[in-house]
């Protein structure tokens, strides 16, 4: 049976007390305590774990939202730049729907909307996959009542209608002669105040992604030993503690260690990050140049490529790749692989005649 209070700060708490469970919450208004209690009552008396959490407001797709960001920032789990950005947005716009009203027709409306807007079907899908995590995350853990039904047959709506499509995988890798021009162009320029050409190569040696150049401290870096701790490296399912110790070679072209030096040698600093730059600022640097030079269709992303296509040129096998790229199997590192034919070709006629 639950008892409610009101406290001399004007706010009400509600105590629930059945089966052997006691728990307690403190609320601004007293119809929010009587939900929570309701709600915790009915949950002990299916057999699940009450929640301590109170849930204020579970009526619109934007109060679950709030709802996912919350609990990920309880847990201390960090969310990615781009998540955040897609759930903010997704608020922004059509946050004020209620739960009872998203169903199968306002899915297919959702997209074919996005699509005026110039948003493609990889973006779409992103888009509904997050409306989909953070609903099931409601279900699962809070148990909330979320149109599941609606949403499987939206799922499939979008897909036949082609509104909805899975990423392409990438197999751009920049030519010698691309990379070559990147980089002087970088190091030619007196306006760039980023050191754009040592972190081209620096990610061309050491598979990094451009977040996880940005930091990289010092204290990590070991030049007796050949290593480099990266800090809290990008894990598709394991958000935190992701620290990894990579061996620091020059199989790739560029010799990591001595572009680490040749940084602390211009910049006169040892402590700190190395490459005190923003992520996002060095991607708009390399877009900038790419532009520049007329070179099309090349990310900073796709130097990764580059530096694990590279180790498997220099004959590197599946395991030691994966030490310096991240990669768990090889089903995902392969994603980044991208032999040039040319080099498989002159790889074999080595072979046939002997060398």
């Amino acid at each position: 049976m639950a008892s409610f209070n009101k406290l001399p700060s004007g706010k009400w708490r509600a105590m629930v007390r059945k089966q052997g469970h006691s728990l307690s919450n403190t609320f601004r208004l007293k119809v929010e305590a009587v939900n929570w209690a309701a709600e915790q009552e009915s949950r002990i008396g299916r057999g699940e774990k009450p929640s301590v959490k109170p849930i204020t407001s579970r009526e619109t797709l934007g109060d679950l939202i709030d709802l996912h960001l919350e609990d990920l920032k309880e847990l201390g789990r960090n969310i990615g730049r781009s998540k955040e950005h897609t759930l903010f947005r997704l608020k922004d716009t059509i946050g004020g729907t209620r739960l009872g009203n998203i169903d199968r027709e306002f899915l297919v409306n959702f997209a074919k909307r996005r699509a005026k807007e110039g948003a493609g079907p990889v973006t779409i899908s992103i888009d509904v996959s997050f409306m989909g995590t953070v609903m099931e995350h409601a279900a699962a853990v809070h148990g909330i009542a979320v149109p599941t039904e609606q949403i499987r047959l939206g799922r499939i709506a979008l897909n036949r209608l082609g509104l909805v499509a899975k990423s392409a995988e990438r197999d751009r890798r920049p030519t010698t002669e691309e990379l070559d021009l990147i980089i002087k162009a970088a190091e030619t320029n007196p306006r760039q105040i980023i050191p754009l050409g040592r972190i081209i190569k620096f990610a061309v040696a050491t598979a990094l992604r451009q977040d996880e150049i940005s930091r990289v401290l010092w204290e990590d870096f070991n030049p007796d030993k050949k290593t480099l701790k990266v800090r809290q490296r990008k894990h598709p399912r394991q958000k935190s503690n992701n620290n990894q110790v990579i061996p620091l070679v020059a199989d790739s072209g560029f010799d990591p260690i001595a572009i680490v030096k040749e940084q602390g040698e211009r910049t006169g600093k040892t402590q700190g990050f190395i490459f005190p730059y923003d992520g996002r600022s060095v991607g708009a640097a390399f877009r900038r140049i790419c532009r520049d030079l007329a070179i099309e269709d090349l990310h900073f992303h796709d130097l990764r490529h580059e530096a694990v296509s590279r180790l498997f040129e220099a004959d590197w096998d599946i395991q030691n790749v994966a030490m310096v790229s991240g990669h768990k199997d090889w089903k995902m590192l392969k994603r980044y692989t991208h032999m040039r034919p040319s080099f498989i070709a002159n790889r074999s006629g080595r072979r046939l005649r002997g060398g």
